[in-house]
């Protein structure tokens, strides 16, 4: 079977189970951008250092968060009339994913110090990446909260979204605190 199937030449893409929509349908749109943040965790996963322990094990969750993001894409082209399609699959998104999400976060947050300041984007190279990685999160964020206001969109893929940025701020912290950096502070302008 070829790669390419020419269907897509005409600007539209088909949905699981559903029809077809132009791809800058606002699902596409969606779907399209937790695809992009899952190419951007795969450049913070690549910028771990198995070495350290705080990046391998930021890896594994890294690694385990992408499969959730793929099942998310999946959710999110699969329109609601073809929820039989979608559940025979398994790829909507759950609250057990969401709770999974809480975990990491209470895990790597755990190894953080309290945060006292406004953080900066910045410090080494992972947490650099990571903050990308968040700031595409909360662009996917806005972009399935804008979709459901016209479609039926479970609660929990803008739960999960939601916590995965802040799961990615906890890490650049302590990507950069593993690292021997310091948190780029916010300086007030006086």
């Amino acid at each position: 079977m070829k790669l390419y199937t020419r269907t897509g030449d005409d600007g539209s893409t088909g949905l699981f189970g559903g029809p077809r929509v132009a791809k800058d349908h606002p699902r596409i749109e969606a779907y399209g951008t937790v695809d992009e943040l899952n190419a951007s965790m795969g450049m913070c996963v690549s910028a771990c250092d198995p070495r350290v322990a705080a990046h391998a094990r930021m890896r594994e969750i890294l690694v385990a968060l992408q499969s959730r993001l793929f099942d998310l894409g999946a959710d999110l082209a699969t329109p609601t009339g073809a929820a039989d399609t979608a559940a025979r699959r398994g790829v909507r998104i759950e609250a057990r994913h969401v709770a999974e999400a809480e975990g990491f976060i209470d895990e790597v947050d755990g190894q953080n110090d309290a945060i006292r300041v406004f953080v900066l984007p910045g410090g080494c190279e992972l947490s650099s990446r990571l903050h990308v990685a968040r700031t595409v999160c909360r662009r996917a964020e806005r972009l399935v909260i804008a979709l459901a206001r016209g479609e039926t969109v479970g609660a929990e893929a803008i739960h999960l979204l939601n916590r995965v940025s802040d799961l990615l701020f906890a890490m650049a912290r302590l990507a950069n605190k593993s690292s021997g950096i310091a948190d780029v502070e916010w300086r007030k302008n006086a």
